[in-house]
């Protein structure tokens, strides 16, 4: 991988209601104290665009913080000590959603509180950035031309009209988009972030962009040793049970 290295680390929710999209905050809070330690520089998502374009360099080893969904628990758990540190991370947003429980696919039981509108202005003032993640919290591949259209249009249009500010930023839901959506999602957008685990380099997809997912490193020492660059090993050993995970899961058609 050429270049700078950029880890994007995607969180959801910052509790203890437990799986794979919930992070205890205390864990959590090591997790930042790490990075705040090993002086890797946390950096926005406009940033690595610019990197890309040769308007700005970074460091070898840099990071991005991500957040799906817009819990409720960002702004009581997470966002509290990322701004001790001074990080400055994005939230995804599926609009539909914000101020009620998640109510999609998946959702934990009891659902999760997203943050309303009122939150939201006032962390956007604070230096958190928002982008969009749909309006309905959809998988975008499933759905007509009309229907992908209002999921990427309207829910930029909400962002940008409740904090009076451009959304440039995208995450697709379940990380699932082809190459037509991601296509679309081009024409509306400056970045796209997915599921697909690994680190992103200069030369990446700006609408494919690799992620970390944080639940992978709630053991400290291992978050510790990938700070340390001595993470390879066990990112591509979790590549490739994801890889036999997803093969073990398609329907077998014999020949």
């Amino acid at each position: 991988m050429p270049g700078p290295i950029v880890d994007i680390l995607m969180y959801h929710s910052i509790s203890k209601r437990g799986g794979a999209t919930s992070i205890a905050p205390a864990v959590f809070a090591e997790q930042m104290a790490a990075i705040a330690r090993a002086e890797v520089p946390v950096i926005s998502l406009d940033e690595f665009l610019a990197a890309r374009e040769g308007r700005v360099q970074l460091a070898p080893h840099s990071l991005v913080l991500t957040f799906d969904d817009g819990f409720q628990d960002f702004a009581d758990a997470a966002w509290p000590v990322m701004a001790k540190h001074g990080f400055r991370p994005i939230v995804y947003l599926p609009t539909a959603y914000v101020g009620r429980v998640e109510g999609w696919r998946g959702i934990a039981d009891p659902p999760r509180a997203l943050m309303g509108w009122g939150t939201i202005r006032a962390l956007a003032k604070e230096g958190v950035t928002f982008g969009s993640h749909t309006v309905s919290h959809p998988d975008l591949d499933s759905l007509p031309h009309d229907a992908l259209e209002a999921e990427l249009v309207q829910s930029r249009s909400e962002i940008e009209d409740r904090l009076s500010g451009q959304v440039r930023h995208f995450a697709p839901p379940y990380g699932i988009a082809g190459p037509k959506v991601r296509a679309r999602i081009a024409e509306s957008y400056h970045s796209s972030v997915g599921t697909r685990l690994g680190q992103a380099g200069q030369d990446a997809d700006p609408f494919d962009l690799p992620r970390l997912e944080m639940y992978y490193f709630t053991d400290i020492a291992r978050w510790r040793g990938h700070l340390a660059g001595r993470g390879a090993a066990y990112l591509a050993a979790r590549r490739g049970l994801r890889a036999l995970k997803g093969a073990a899961m398609k329907p077998w058609k014999g020949l």
